[in-house]
């Protein structure tokens, strides 16, 4: 048997592990897969520090994910901090709890790896889709889109935009106002017009993580969360647009009530789908492929040295 990876990928609302290893055939052999609401990047946006009481959440997580990590064997861990561990002045206080908790020190990558190991991991559980293939990651701190083709990445961006940063910094009241969402949409076009990334260009659309996820499950009205069904689903423009409007005329408590979604994910979720209904209007393709596959399968992958930069 070959090594065993854990890979963890800690955003601005999420904590995520995967326990895998890499088959002879290069392909991943999952053994554990999941995911604690933590908000860490919880008031990040104003105040340039991570909230204790985020701190605390996401260490309790950490404790919880070294149990798995010890019970399954791990060979080696990587632990990936994105968006919300950037920039702020506590982030010692961080990576200290963490390494104390799975003896590994936290890296923060720059948005380009970020970017890459998306694409990779969302490539390799869509592997027949067309090129060029555009790859979006939208999270609660930023948003990643990733341009390539025959596997080859030839533009990669990350965008200072997600659902908890449009929540905290736009959509203030619950439902949001219209001028809220005006203003929410006018900073989400005038990121994207400064891109760089050629949206229109895409024939695929492959949209990863908790965002695209939970538009899927509640398209599908599923009552609890099915990556099966999640994974491979399809969502067009036009339903896109009707989720975007629904949601963001709904109170976070509706969401939930509404919805499979848990309180940290349906109070954010409206932001997360403006952004998304915003790139789909730009691209090229008539509908966005739903992948379970993502920055977790290209940190494992990248491990084995079978994909991104990290191996």
């Amino acid at each position: 048997m070959g090594p065993r990876y854990a890979a963890v990928d800690c955003g601005t609302n999420s904590i995520r592990l995967l326990v895998a290893d890499v088959g002879a055939d290069g392909r991943l052999v999952e053994h554990d897969r999941r995911l604690e609401l933590v908000r860490l990047g919880q008031g990040v946006d104003a105040t340039g520090r991570f909230h204790p009481d985020a701190l605390s959440r996401t260490f309790a997580a950490c404790d919880h994910f070294a149990e798995v990590i010890r019970a399954f064997g791990c060979d080696r861990i990587r632990f990936v901090a994105t968006s919300a561990a950037r920039d702020v002045s506590n982030r010692a206080e961080f990576f200290a709890g963490v390494e104390q908790r799975l003896g590994v020190v936290p890296e923060v990558i720059p948005g380009a790896e970020e970017a890459l190991l998306s694409y990779t991991g969302a490539l390799s559980g869509v592997p027949d889709a067309a090129d060029p293939v555009l790859v979006i990651d939208i999270g609660g701190g930023s948003t990643e889109l990733v341009v390539g083709s025959g596997g080859v990445v030839s533009t990669a961006v990350s965008l200072n935009m997600g659902s908890v940063r449009l929540r905290e910094r736009f959509l203030r009241d619950d439902p949001p106002t219209p001028d809220q969402v005006a203003a929410a949409r006018e900073f989400v076009r005038d990121l994207l017009d400064g891109s760089g990334v050629d949206l229109d260009a895409a024939r695929s659309v492959i949209g990863v993580a908790g965002t695209v996820t939970s538009l899927s499950a509640i398209d599908q009205h599923l009552d609890v969360y099915d990556p099966e069904r999640v994974h491979g689903s399809r969502l067009s423009r036009t339903r896109i647009a009707a989720l975007a409007a629904r949601l963001l005329s709904l109170t976070g408590p509706q969401i939930e009530a509404g919805t499979c979604l848990p309180p940290k994910r349906a109070e954010v979720i409206a932001g997360g789908a403006l952004i998304c209904e915003e790139i789909a209007n730009r691209t090229g393709a008539g509908h966005l492929t739903v992948s379970e596959s993502d920055i977790l399968d290209g940190m494992v992958l990248a491990m084995a040295g079978a994909g991104s930069p990290g191996a």
